[in-house]
């Protein structure tokens, strides 16, 4: 006892305001909803990237398949057009070079290790 009041035991502070039980439920609802969008947002995301990885690995296949091709050409003593053109520098006066866009790409990395190697 302290000055003639007696201590209740228990939580200090105030105490917990009566919480509206329906503000409570849209509060809850608003949140969930919230939620879903968050996560909805977050698998268009990976889908998306999911995507593009599919993509490259399709466009570093179709390369990959092109060297091959070169490759066994060369190991038939045949030597490709592209590389003929390569080899000549055709290529600045004629970009396409070939039937296809690959062999230009294929030639930029070439040129780059030929570059780096010496």
């Amino acid at each position: 006892m302290v000055a003639g009041k007696v201590k209740k035991p228990g939580k200090r502070g105030r105490k917990p305001a009566k919480i509206d039980l329906k503000a409570k439920l849209e509060r809850s609802r608003q949140s969930a909803r919230e939620c879903r969008a968050r996560k909805k947002l977050r698998y268009q995301y990976l889908e998306e990237l999911v995507s593009s990885k599919e993509r490259a690995i399709c466009a570093l296949r179709e390369e990959l398949e092109m060297y091959k091709q070169w490759c066994s050409a060369m190991d038939q003593g045949k030597i490709p057009s592209e590389i003929k053109a390569l080899l000549t520098g055709d290529e600045q006066k004629n970009p396409q070079g070939g039937s296809s866009t690959k062999p230009s790409r294929g030639s930029k990395n070439n040129n780059n290790n030929n570059n780096n190697s010496s």
